[in-house]
């Protein structure tokens, strides 16, 4: 079982969409994050005085699915983000960007990053964010930066896992890693997150037949699955997802009007991934069904959930 974590929020000025600090035990960063709305506001922090790394976050228009990210370093980030602040077009060359929506930064409690810290940090997160896939980064490629001691590149490897830890926490995905579910159960690492039943999804009229698990809070449609040809559900709900997987070239078109998924894709939840299959509104819930057992998703779950509620009952002393 994966240890439990601390993690220390702060709402700066009380309300949720203000500014917000983030520490987690035992670590030395400090996070600090908000909407630009706040900038007048964040860059009166004394942490923005600090060398640090940052990120600039906002929607990207032509893909709904990942947000737009930059990520950039400085030894002075109050200054970088008040350049970022400027309008692109009249910046020109000078930093100005106009697609953020919000601002996080990590600096460190006891300010022992420098310089050649942040840059080697700034490195190694383009990298992660790019292998990930769960963003479109604006910086382009990573510029490989290996002018640190080993000892030095062993913290920062450490710093980024805590950095990696808290996003997510924050609101921010893109660094998270996404758990491939396992086509071979039984040879998967027993580390792996536990993953649910393998579940299938049919349509016969339509010649439609899906394939799908749960893991680490996601659900996967399996590559091979067939989907809907096309959107034939009201134009509302998950059709802007259907249209994007299209897009992205991850529903393909198959033979006898329908679509293949083109490689695993991931979903926020069974009822999302139900829709996308059947090319309308449908609930996941009771669409899936667990190979074998004949179990719908609704059921399989309340079957984990009422086992574990019982748990406790049988645990106890006589």
């Amino acid at each position: 079982m994966t240890q439990g974590r601390s993690i220390r929020l702060f709402l700066v000025d009380g309300t949720p969409n203000g500014l917000l600090t983030a520490e987690i035990m035992n670590w030395t960063g400090h996070v600090l994050t908000g909407p630009r709305s706040k900038l007048s506001e964040l860059v009166q922090r004394p942490e923005c005085g600090r060398t640090g790394i940052y990120f600039l976050v906002g929607p990207d228009p032509e893909n709904s699915l990942r947000p737009l990210v930059y990520i950039g370093e400085s030894d002075d980030v109050g200054t970088r983000l008040k350049q970022h602040n400027r309008p692109e077009a009249v910046s020109g060359s000078g930093g100005g960007k106009d697609f953020w929506e919000k601002v996080c930064l990590v600096t460190s409690k006891d300010q022992n990053l420098t310089k050649a810290h942040v840059k080697y940090l700034e490195s190694l997160l383009i990298q992660n964010a790019g292998q990930v896939g769960r963003c479109k980064l604006i910086n382009g490629t990573a510029h490989e930066y290996i002018n640190l001691p080993e000892s030095d590149r062993a913290d920062m490897a450490f710093f980024v896992e805590q950095i990696r830890t808290v996003l997510p926490v924050l609101g921010f995905d893109f660094l998270r890693e996404t758990s491939r579910p396992s086509r071979m159960p039984e040879e998967a690492p027993a580390a792996e997150p536990e993953a649910s039943p393998r579940f299938t999804l049919e349509v016969p009229r339509h010649g439609i037949r899906a394939t799908g698990q749960e893991i680490d809070g996601e659900f996967y449609v399996f590559k091979g699955s067939l989907a809907r040809g096309s959107w034939v559900g009201t134009e509302r709900g998950y059709q802007s997802l259907y249209n994007q997987l299209c897009e992205d070239g991850v529903l393909v078109e198959g033979s006898n009007g329908t679509r293949v998924f083109n490689e695993d894709q991931s979903f926020s939840s069974p009822s999302a991934a139900a829709a996308v299959v059947s090319g309308r509104s449908a609930n996941g819930r009771i669409s899936w069904k667990a190979e074998g057992s004949g179990m719908t998703y609704g059921e399989w779950q309340d079957q984990q959930v009422s086992a574990a509620a019982a748990q406790p009952e049988e645990m106890a002393p006589t």
